[in-house]
């Protein structure tokens, strides 16, 4: 099963409505069939800069932010010979200073004014992105043409951001069960002759291979004005936009020597197989490819369709064979991808434990053979064209996932309307077409099939290729040019001044309660046609404790959508997507949250579903089973990664035997254990009325909301209530040292945790803040010290988990195991700093913002506002909070910081939990703490307070 975000299919507009300037291009929307989704065509301004930059913008005055963003048409099949995974280092030290900026001057901009930035490197493209509160947009553009057109490289950066992406190859490819195969074995095997066979993440050899010269080459053959777009989407002056690129992008020049060839034809080859083994492979993993068309090609709207079909949903052909009927498999889908070159449908499955590969390939060439042999059903093709355009909808609820749909389509394609024409095309898509593609495309003597396996003894680790010829070489590179140095400081030019804020507005909360108790609340977001219902009630994992069976929350969540009196799983999940709608449930800790949207016209009918699922769930023991297969499966792949392992043995750690240590998922003893007459008596003592609390946003009134939450719920009568878990933190306990030894693993995590606080402490927005201060970002102190200042890690975190008791707070990284002593030094000294000293107020000025930031972007969002609502009602809080958190998160100061430490978080309360190759980093570990637990990771217990 899989959930889509369609950045192929982007029929979606840049503006909501009519923009304030007439479009240069503009697409007519076709006429909507009654009840049909309709998705605003895109709407934008278009033009090209005497330099041949193409610029592409879009007014939203509805936000108070803007985005900017910057697609440049290299990637990693660009990269030279011999320096694979080039282009998404080049990523990195984009980052870093110009000629005008120092080093990291872009995390200043961004995430110190409540902004957000990052880029992503894929096989035809390298984007740069960033969202900010509209003043600070000339700002955003003064740093995006100063790194194209004077970007400064030196030698401690190019070595510190090398550093940081092998631990990102360690983290992606080496400390994850199926990385080596997904990003090393099966492209090489997949392509004969196109660039795309190599790893976009490159090899630590050839990674250790580039020298200055080779990123300085790189930077003046690919980034320049003719060969990027510029994206600006958000509420701007456009008089005043353009001014401010025409002189800030206008004055780049654009060299005269063309770009390197690179348009490789692909053969593919004949039908072939192959078995790759692997370390730590938990569970078979099988693929089939087939070769398709690139992405401008005609075809692309009936293989996103015929992949729909296969894996989109509970009610896809994978899922209900693989995983539903046959139970061979714990995840089975498909992937259309297309690039600009060639185009590829893969169909993957995990197989369950005792499930062989070969099962796995039989059944998915099976569920092809069906695409082939006959038709698809109305049904089928219906719903398929819904679930694809309510994700497109969906799509446009931001102004950077609109600007993104965008840069994806004039990247593969250089024509921005074809995003435009991408949902119409789907809508005159039919079953004939399906057929016509999957005979055309799919059949046995194109597959490409593998096989992932457990290396052993008799089947050691398959050797993987890293050495590839290019269609591009480093002397096809242009020569590096004078090297640009950063300014001394008076020499400088200043940063333009932020212009005046513009106030985001905070939506009004309209409260009912129902004659059961239920509470109900409206929070009306107006705009695109979607709305969002979130039911939670009192009810989490830490409950399990009263039965005394792990899973039991968790399971009650999960099967709700598995079958009620009156409808089976597969009619649920037809009915589900039939009205591209999205329904789920989850066990949280304290709360279980039931969740459902749909696009506005059909949300009646969605709304009805959810309170079948709520009220009449069936729980059979056929469900049941399945779902215990499930779990196991999925836990199995969990423990055998460094960074769950780590998370689970640290609740263990900081609660013992108490509730929240208890793992919400099951454990692989209790699950087994679960029993239909647990999930009835969980449901039905748990799942109170006068115990829920109902939210509505997005496109709907109070009144129409109200009358639903009657109709649905209104007489609802639930029998008598069970009592929840008493004292769920338990006592504080003292803390430890605890090893788990993984041998061979290609990195290890290290977690410090300790007792947080409770949501309604009156010490949370100072304990908040400086969470944010320690951990909340790529510019807070963890980041600082363990990645931009050492390399040592490719993400360094904190993070502040309140609850109804106290809470957790943990602060983690994965790193290289030989650097692990180092880390966690790092860590408990940074828990340490919160309570030793006073922040400055030009430090904390920034890690306020980006909270205000963060939480002024969830309010831009259907579901992000329903959980804020929601959030504040489960914990009891004033929905009135909703509108003061800026006052409250910048009236913090630094004394309220150090006092909340002290009392709440000081170092000497953290357990410090390693999961990884002991062997290289225990012996320097237990010189500094000589009462270090080691316990080996297959005898690992989580049922136990002491992991054993």
């Amino acid at each position: 099963m899989k959930s889509r975000l369609i950045l192929t299919a982007a029929a979606s507009a840049l503006l909501l409505g009519l923009p304030a300037f007439t479009p240069a291009v503009a697409q007519t929307a076709p006429a909507a069939a009654a009840g049909q989704i309709v998705v605003p065509p895109l709407g934008f301004s278009e033009r090209t800069l005497p330099n041949g930059l193409k610029v592409y913008t879009a007014r939203d005055t509805s936000t108070s932010n803007v985005t900017v963003q910057v697609w440049y048409k290299v990637g990693a099949k660009d990269d030279p010979e011999g320096r694979s995974g080039f282009a998404h280092m080049f990523e990195h030290l984009m980052f870093k200073a110009t000629r005008n900026l120092p080093q990291e001057t872009f995390d200043r901009l961004t995430e110190d004014v409540g902004g957000s930035n990052n880029a992503s490197t894929g096989l035809d493209v390298t984007n740069y992105f960033e969202t900010v509160p509209a003043q600070h947009l000339e700002r955003m553009l003064f740093a995006e043409a100063e790194r194209m057109g004077a970007l400064v490289v030196d030698e401690t950066s190019f070595e510190s951001e090398r550093d940081v992406v092998k631990e990102e190859f360690r983290l992606r490819v080496l400390s994850t069960p199926y990385g080596r195969f997904q990003r090393l074995h099966s492209q090489a095997f997949i392509y004969q002759d196109s660039p795309y066979r190599r790893p976009g993440i490159g090899s630590i050899a050839d990674l250790d291979a580039a020298t200055m010269d080779d990123v300085l080459r790189f930077h003046e053959t690919f980034y320049r004005p003719d060969n990027a777009y510029l994206i600006v989407a958000g509420n701007f002056d456009q008089a005043q936009l353009d001014r401010w690129i025409d002189g800030y992008f206008g004055g780049i020049e654009n060299p005269d020597r063309p770009l390197p060839e690179n348009n490789v034809p692909e053969t593919f080859g004949p039908a072939r197989e192959a078995t790759f083994y692997g370390p730590n492979v938990p569970l078979p993993m099988v693929q089939i490819t087939w070769p398709t068309v690139a992405y401008n090609h005609p075809d692309r709207a009936a293989l996103d369709v015929l992949d729909g079909i296969l894996s989109t949903g509970e009610s896809s052909r994978l899922y209900q064979s693989l995983i539903y009927r046959q139970q061979i498999a714990t995840t089975a889908s498909s992937s259309n991808s297309q690039q600009q070159q060639v185009g590829v449908l893969n169909t993957f499955a995990i197989m369950s434990e005792g499930k062989t590969a070969d099962e796995g390939l039989a059944a998915l060439r099976a569920e092809v053979a069906r695409l082939r042999d006959e038709p698809v059903t109305e049904a089928e093709l219906a719903e398929a064209k819904t679930e694809l355009t309510a994700q497109a909808l969906r799509g446009l609820e931001t102004i950077d996932g609109r600007a993104f749909q965008l840069g994806y389509a004039l990247i593969m394609t250089g024509d921005p309307t074809t995003a435009d024409r991408d949902i119409p095309n789907i809508q005159r898509v039919t079953a004939a077409d399906v057929q016509r593609v999957a005979r055309q495309y799919l059949t046995d003597d194109r597959a490409i099939s593998m096989r992932y396996l457990q290396a052993t003894d008799e089947h050691p680790a398959s050797p993987v290729q890293e050495v590839f010829s290019a269609p591009v070489t480093l002397a096809d590179l242009a020569p590096a040019g004078e090297p640009v140095t950063l300014l001394p400081e008076g020499q400088r030019t200043p940063l333009p001044e932020p212009g005046p804020a513009v106030e985001a507005a905070t939506p009004q909360v309209a409260e009912r309660r129902l004659a059961n108790g239920m509470r109900v609340l409206v929070a009306r977001k107006p705009g695109l046609p979607l709305v969002s219902a979130r039911l939670s009630f009192n009810a989490g994992t830490a409950d399990d404790s009263v039965a005394g069976k792990p899973g039991v929350a968790n399971f009650t969540a999960s099967l709700l959508t598995q079958g009620t009196e009156s409808r089976t799983a597969p009619q649920i999940a037809t009915e589900i997507e039939r009205l591209g709608a999205e329904i789920g449930a989850g066990a949280g800790v304290d709360f279980t949250n039931v969740f459902a949207s749909s696009p506005s016209n059909v949300f009646p009918q969605t709304t009805a579903l959810m309170a079948d699922i709520v009220r009449n769930p069936a729980f059979t023991a056929e469900d049941l089973a399945r779902e215990q297969t499930q779990t196991l499966n999925g836990l199995r792949v969990q423990l055998s990664q460094p960074g769950p392992v780590a998370g689970l043995a640290a609740a263990r750690a900081v609660y013992g035997d108490a509730p929240y240590a208890i793992p919400g998922s099951g454990t692989p003893s209790t699950i087994p254990t679960i029993s239909r007459d647990d999930l009835v008596a969980f449901h039905g003592g748990m799942y109170q009325p006068s115990n829920a609390t109902l939210v509505f946003s997005g496109d709907i009134t109070p009144e129409a909301a109200w009358a639903l939450a009657e109709q649905a719920f209104g007489d609802w009568q639930a029998g008598p209530a069970r009592a929840g878990a008493a004292d769920p933190a338990g006592p504080a306990l003292a803390p430890r040292v605890i090893v788990i030894d993984q041998p061979g693993a290609g990195q290890a995590a290290v977690y410090a945790a300790m007792r947080g606080i409770a949501r309604t402490d009156e010490d949370y927005f100072p304990v908040l803040v400086a969470n944010g201060l320690m951990g909340g970002g790529f510019s807070a102190r963890l980041s600082q010290e363990i990645r931009i200042k050492r390399g040592l890690s490719y993400g360094a975190y904190s993070n502040l988990s309140t609850r109804e008791d106290e809470g957790l707070l943990s602060a983690s990284a994965q790193t290289r195991n030989d650097a692990v002593p180092q880390v966690a030094e790092l860590i408990l000294a940074e828990i340490a700093r919160l309570s030793s000293s006073d922040a400055t107020e030009a430090e904390l000025a920034p890690r306020k913002a980006t909270l205000i930031g963060a939480f002024g972007r969830s309010l831009e969002t259907v579901d992000g506002l329903g959980g804020l609502v929601a959030n504040l009602a489960l914990y009891g809080l004033p929905l009135s909070d909703l509108a003061t958190y800026e006052d409250d998160v910048n009236g913090v100061t630094p004394a309220q910081i150090r006092a909340a430490a002290a009392e709440h978080l000081p170092a000497s309360n953290a357990s410090l939990v390693i999961v990884g190759d002991a062997a290289q980093f225990l012996e320097a570990l237990r010189a500094k703490y000589p009462d270090v637990e080691v316990i080996p990771l297959s005898e690992l217990n989580i049922d136990s307070a002491a992991l054993r």
